[in-house]
């Protein structure tokens, strides 16, 4: 197989030689190189145990004539930037990743990449590096962690946290249980939050071997699963197969549908778009919102429902989905398999993957139809919405599968805050009332990063005289864990000017789900029609303007001063 590689090797002796001094041999650097970049690091279960995997995938690509080289550049986790400034910096690290792993893969010639995560930012961040860069690769999921006692997940503290705050709510006994057994193993939370969800959205997208979302990361199969990727990318770069060739407009219209039918979070409505950005694509928000009519939501997964992300993987995973409801899917997009989404899938039920997983159903007393519900009896149809109005003229999101149905519509008097921290603390204390509606502004992508709102939102659900009584309206983002009336990514956002800098508290908030509609519908507690509405906000506009950001440094002020809008993406602007 010819070396990518080799032109450049004659101009300078110094590259064979820094190679060598690696640790390679003389036939090693004649044979095609094979980057290995994972995000391997100390930083959260998520990432800590993704040496093993690379070690499964280097082993791969030495059986099949190749030479790999690992890379790293770690990543950070939502849930340890929870309540703090560091939470700023979390959409923003996508950004970080995906320019080192171009740093890497650009200085030297490889012949292919595989990538390696499982987290949040990090599995958009290599799809989106994998676009950018173009040369053959495949990507490998970190998998999925145990559940906890009484399969409870990691999100067990929001109910903790909020309690931690309230004199006499808890124990320490009862705070230092749920330390210990809170994330009980390596891989990502095992609910259908934003990390489970980008490593089925990298399966959909036709970018990892079929089957290997979320296996659970302490078992076998995961480890088999980074072996054979690291065959496959031999076979990738032998026929010159990549991303874009896999990454069709019609493998995004697959992703979104997978991501309807599993009650996926919201977050994939920012990292698909800037992922398919890096190829030329365009997904407008409404694509999310026409495929989302059409899909039989079938995932019974926490948060939209009561399973966790192992027992999904043991009913099947994202094949299984695929399957049921195929007669949607685009069948003859390419994967990195070499093969049609549709030879896969028949090749899966001739291996006895379907069947031999599900026995481990049987251990937890669950059948498939229990976590995937067949697709006659779904109770509804897509899991996410897109809202538009006068509120937010560009568009918001909203994941109706995990919000109840009584608080589809609401209509209410805004409570406004400039800060989430302003939200939560007004929570813990008592000062929000029931049918508030809470307005949580300059949390865009250029007001402060775009951070999760996840304290805020666990605080009302976790507070029996908030929980489905209360909603939550933002121009920042939420957590895949996020349950209830939560509407985000409102644009144009408080920081550029967006309507939603200039509702105050006492103004009627409407919003209806079914009709696609935020509104506000009311001044200073009375309602008005939209024209004096309009008058109104515009004035204020005029007098208050926005109010300045603090002043900034770093990548934190690179972000924040040219990321686009979250319907676009949340990414750098050109």
């Amino acid at each position: 197989m010819e070396q990518k590689s080799a032109p450049e090797r004659l101009l300078w002796a110094q590259f064979d030689a820094l190679q060598l001094g690696s640790g390679w041999n003389e036939e090693d650097i004649t044979k095609p190189q094979i980057l290995i970049e994972d995000v391997f690091g100390d930083s959260h279960p998520g990432s800590v145990h993704l040496n093993r995997l690379a070690e499964q995938a280097k082993f791969g690509v030495f059986e099949t004539g190749g030479y790999p080289a690992q890379f790293h550049a770690t990543d950070i986790c939502d849930g340890c930037a929870q309540g703090h400034n560091g939470m700023n910096i979390i959409l923003a690290s996508r950004e970080a990743i995906c320019d080192m792993v171009e740093v890497h893969a650009s200085v030297n010639p490889w012949d292919g990449m595989i990538l390696l995560a499982s987290c949040d930012k990090s599995v958009p961040a290599h799809l989106k590096a994998a676009a950018r860069i173009g040369i053959p690769a495949i990507f490998v999921p970190g998998g999925s962690m145990r559940p906890g006692p009484n399969m409870t997940t990691s999100l067990v503290a929001g109910d903790i946290s909020l309690r931690q705050k309230r004199d006499g709510a808890i124990s320490p006994e009862e705070v230092r249980d749920y330390k210990l057994t809170g994330c009980p193993s390596v891989g990502a939370c095992t609910f259908m939050g934003t990390a489970s969800t980008m490593q089925c959205m990298a399966e959909a997208l036709g970018m990892s071997l079929p089957g290997s979302a979320l296996a659970p990361a302490t078992m076998r199969d995961i480890l088999s699963l980074s072996r054979r990727a690291g065959k496959a990318i031999m076979e990738l770069v032998k026929n010159n197969l990549t991303p874009a060739k896999i990454m069709t407009k019609e493998a995004f219209i697959n992703a979104i549908a997978v991501h309807g039918a599993i009650g996926g979070s919201t977050n994939a409505t920012i990292h698909l778009p800037s992922i398919a950005r890096e190829l030329g694509i365009v997904l407008e928000p409404e694509l999310f919102d026409e495929i989302n009519h059409k899909i039989p939501h079938i995932g019974n997964i926490n948060p939209s429902g009561a399973h966790l992300t192992e027992s999904f993987w043991f009913a099947g995973g994202v094949p299984m989905v695929q399957c049921m409801i195929k007669e949607h899917l685009y069948l003859d997009v390419m994967t990195v398999t070499g093969k049609t989404l549709g030879e896969n899938l028949e090749q899966l039920e001739k291996e006895g993957f379907f069947a031999r997983n599900e026995g481990y159903l049987a251990n937890y007393g669950l059948k498939r139809e229990d976590v995937l519900i067949p697709v006659k009896k779904a109770r509804e149809t897509g899991s996410i919405a897109i809202l538009k109005g006068n509120l937010a003229p560009e568009g918001s999101v909203v994941k109706y599968s995990a919000c109840a149905e009584d608080m589809r519509s609401q209509k209410g008097p805004a409570r406004v805050y400039d800060s989430e921290e302003g939200a939560f603390n007004a929570v813990v204390k008592g000062d929000i009332d029931p049918g508030d509606i809470i307005v949580i502004r300059y949390e865009g992508p250029r007001g402060s990063g775009m951070p999760e709102m996840l304290m805020t939102t666990e605080a009302i659900v976790c507070d029996s005289r908030l929980d489905g009584k209360v909603s939550l309206v933002t121009d920042g983002r939420f957590s895949g864990a996020t349950r209830g009336a939560a509407i985000g990514h409102v644009s144009p956002e408080a920081a550029v000017g967006g309507p939603i800098a200039f509702v105050e508290t006492g103004d009627i908030i409407e919003f209806d789900i079914e009709k696609r509609t935020l509104n506000v519908v009311g001044i200073c507690g009375k309602e008005a029609a939209p024209e004096e509405v309009e008058r109104v906000l515009d004035e204020r506009k005029r007098r208050n303007g926005v109010i300045p950001r603090p002043g900034r440094k770093g990548l934190f002020k690179r972000y924040t001063e040219t990321a686009l809008s979250a319907m676009q993406g949340a990414g750098y602007g050109d």
